[in-house]
């Protein structure tokens, strides 16, 4: 049952179903959650929200409280037990997201994305025009793309690797979010630490926005500027982010170390492998990775999987583990990739495999045997009856297709349309 009550009625042991007031009223990331800590209430009791909505089935009532406040110490024992068991349930519920299929996801990313890309174009043109920038305005977009991961691992990464409408800044920081978000899942980090993860995969670029006003590159991409001017980014950013008291260390060290190297070749400090920290060396990955599959200055972006190979060949630029644990979020053949099948038959990844992570979901379109498009089919390589497997990435230039990006893209949404 659902109540609204006001702060000074809060107790330990409540869940917050609703908090009314906006973002700048409290300093929460998320938006629900159990009173479990005396630090939380009184945060919540001395903030500027007008009151807040409780849930009385996922935690104590009011007339609960009431009660035990007066029954003495077997009251407090009693009150402590209810607020573990509490604490058990939301934490099974938290672990146990509902699953949605590629396609149903694909629909909610897609309006998830068009929502985010505005309150990023507000934050970033905020600190173009000198403003103070508010990371409390753009958090909750970390925790939707939580949610959609956590609710099908792959539909937001492909929507993003095969969508073209999208300024390139903004689809770099929703990209590089979610990468870090899935990176974090799979390092096995605190659910505070993945949400900063991918806090900080939407900020790393927010130092772009302090360039004079007559930087202005092509799309938006501030990597093609002159070196000397685009490494400025990173302390441009740092300095304005440090003054946010939304932004936690962990935040803040990931954003300034995202260009550091583990063999002290990187910048701005020239730091070396235990000196960075381990954001900034989860960031370091995330960042390249998704530059790479962003035309990477060259005349088309690069294909998933080859952007993986390109990774694993930059020796000296990250850490090891950490790279392993990355491909493994991301699979050997990431969604978007083009690849080779052993019948000759040409495709492209539209969705991982969960029991097979080298047999994942492929649309085949072009028969090399017959050198001709052929009617789009999905090629399921993990089941017994399929014999087929995937030999190579697949080599497109000179075949009768459209430019690899386009062809990406009207391949994967009609596979999840």
């Amino acid at each position: 049952m659902l109540k609204e009550i006001p702060l000074s009625s809060l107790q330990m042991g409540m869940f917050v179903h609703k908090m009314n007031g906006g973002w700048f009223d409290h300093p929460f990331w998320k938006a629900k959650f159990l009173i479990d800590e005396p630090q939380k209430l009184r945060t919540l009791q001395s903030c500027s929200l007008k009151s807040v909505v409780i849930d009385t089935s996922l935690g104590k009532d009011v007339e609960e409280g009431a009660a035990s406040s007066n029954g003495g110490k077997a009251a407090v024992a009693d009150e402590n037990h209810r607020l573990k068991s509490i604490k058990r349930r939301q934490s099974a519920r938290e672990r146990v997201p509902k699953p949605a299929s590629t396609a149903a996801e694909v629909v909610t990313a897609q309006a998830l994305v068009d929502n985010a890309s505005a309150k990023l174009k507000d934050m970033f043109r905020a600190a173009r025009l000198g403003r103070a920038i508010s990371v409390s305005s753009v958090a909750p977009i970390v925790s939707d793309i939580h949610a959609s991961i956590n609710r099908n691992s792959q539909a937001f990464h492909g929507l993003m690797r095969c969508k073209l409408k999208s300024e390139f800044v903004y689809r770099h920081s929703l990209c590089v979010s979610a990468l870090m978000i899935s990176l974090a899942q799979k390092m096995n980090l605190s659910t505070k630490e993945t949400i900063d993860a991918g806090l900080a995969g939407l900020l790393l670029d927010i130092g772009t926005s302090y360039y004079p006003k007559t930087v202005n590159p092509p799309n938006g991409d501030f990597s093609q500027l002159d070196p000397r001017i685009w490494q400025q980014h990173v302390e441009l950013g740092h300095r304005a982010l440090r003054y946010d008291d939304a932004v936690s260390d962990w935040v803040l060290h990931a954003c300034l170390h995202h260009h550091e190297r583990i063999d002290g070749e990187g910048f701005p400090e020239g730091l070396n492998g235990g000196e960075i920290s381990v954001g900034g060396k989860m960031a370091a990955i995330c960042d390249t990775f998704n530059f790479l599959l962003n035309n990477a200055g060259e005349s088309a972006s690069l294909d998933p999987a080859n952007a993986l190979a390109i990774l694993r060949e930059k020796k000296g630029a990250f850490d090891p583990d950490i790279l392993r644990k990355f491909i493994e979020s991301v699979g050997q053949f990431p969604v978007g990739s083009f690849v080779r099948l052993r019948s000759g038959l040409l495709g492209m990844v539209i969705d991982e495999n969960p029991r097979h992570a080298t047999r994942p979901l492929v649309e085949v379109f072009y028969c090399l045997n017959e050198g001709k498009r052929i009617a789009q089919r999905r090629v399921k390589l993990g089941d017994s009856f399929d014999e087929d497997e995937i030999i190579d990435t697949a080599d497109l230039s000179g075949l009768d297709l459209p430019a690899e990006d386009y062809l990406r893209e009207i391949i994967f949404l009609a596979a999840h349309r």
